[in-house]
């Protein structure tokens, strides 16, 4: 396997991701979390084509703008472009649409029966599947509401809570039933899932928040164009919910673009615009453990799906397989074939067949494909010929 080379900063990342207008210096770490061994973590670029056990399986392309938001559950697809409209997606074909007439749709989510997605107005909207006919579905919701903007401006210390900018991410912690979205004003917002009701509005930023992810333990962090990861801890008193900020894991020149965090909560993976992941390891505390290089230009999308697998996407228009193995990181595969950045992702466990899984993509191409990608290790007699 071979060791990386140094990525240069790019002039420019997706056309949405706030990056700021700074000049590239050296990151610098937590000072109550030192650099690891693994400064530099092992990894293989292989070709697309050299790897069988990555395939492309399709492409659904609607000629009606860029794509910038995905979402899958059960194999239904939703998808999220700058036409106002949300498509839902079966078996590769459209199976239903639903229109928001409120700008360009920048994150979805879904928590049951309810799908939100978050757009560019600052607004939330939650929409249901129709009883009666399973391809229409009905907005259920806005968040905030305008009577809730309303009341809270009569309140003697109002919780400010709608955004003033765009929607870039959402993340939900489903056991407490709490939605966070995270906004290019500075804050996130915390929202209770069952009422649609703003719990709390956090200026958590000095610059736009690109991400949001909300982990085990009620803890939280964000990614910033400012460049820092910040770690927030949930306290709660009754109903009411307070997030504290706790440390920031990483102060950098590079806005830090894409946050995920594995299933178990112990791996935190964070995109940046120079095109690297960085990651931390979680036991008692949070630590770096390494920094993955596989792009050439920016990272504008990062999914952590099971407890190692991790899929990056990039405006160098390639997706990179990555499978966590310890400390070390092995890119299993770089998937290529779109003619755009690759601004989304989303990823769920092939049922059909055991260690596989179906990843989606969304690029600014106007194009979703589908990739089937084995969480097994290549085989490098077969890639790179013997090896002695």
């Amino acid at each position: 396997m071979a060791h990386s080379e140094s990525i240069m900063p790019i002039d420019g990342t997706g056309d949405d991701i706030h990056a700021g207008g700074r000049s590239p210096t050296k990151m610098t770490m937590s000072p109550w979390n030192p650099p690891s061994p693994f400064a530099r973590s092992p990894w293989s670029r292989n070709s697309p084509h050299s790897h069988p056990q990555s395939s492309l399986v399709g492409s659904m392309v609607r000629e009606e703008g860029h794509i910038y938001s995905l979402a899958v559950q059960d194999k239904i697809l939703f998808t999220g472009s700058d036409s106002k409209n949300i498509r839902v997606w079966k078996d590769m074909k459209e199976f239903a649409a639903f229109k928001s007439n409120s700008g360009l749709v920048k994150a979805i989510i879904i928590s049951g029966d309810r799908i939100f997605t978050g757009h560019q107005d600052g607004k939330v909207r939650v929409w249901k599947v129709s009883e009666k006919t399973r391809d229409v579905y009905k907005r259920v919701g806005t968040m905030p509401a305008f009577f809730d903007i309303f009341k809270a401006s009569f309140q003697r210390s109002p919780v400010w809570i709608k955004h003033t900018d765009a929607i870039s991410s959402l993340s939900m912690d489903g056991e407490e039933g709490l939605l966070y979205s995270a906004s290019w004003d500075g804050t996130f917002k915390v929202w209770r899932i069952e009422s649609l009701k703003c719990l709390e509005s956090v200026y958590a930023h000095d610059d736009s928040v690109n991400s949001v992810v909300a982990a085990a333990d009620g803890v939280v962090y964000t990614g910033s164009a400012d460049g820092r990861v910040k770690v927030w801890k949930r306290e709660t008193a009754g109903k009411a919910v307070k997030h504290v900020y706790l440390q920031t894991l990483l102060a950098q020149e590079f806005a830090v673009t894409a946050l995920a965090v594995n299933k178990d909560g112990t791996v935190l993976y964070g995109g940046s615009s120079d095109g690297l992941v960085n990651f931390w390891e979680r036991e008692k505390r949070l630590c770096h453990g390494g920094v993955l290089k596989g792009h050439k230009l920016a990272v504008l999308c990062l999914v952590a799906a099971g407890r190692n697998m991790v899929f990056s996407g990039s405006a160098d228009k390639t997706i990179c397989v990555w499978r966590r193995d310890g400390p070390v990181h092995m890119c299993l595969s770089v998937l290529a074939g779109h003619s755009g950045p690759v601004k989304c992702l989303a990823v769920e466990e092939d049922k059909e067949s055991s260690g596989k899984w179906v990843v989606y993509s969304g690029s600014l191409d106007k194009s979703v494909k589908v990739w089937r990608v084995s969480e097994s290790a290549p085989d490098l007699h077969h890639m790179y010929g013997r090896v002695d």
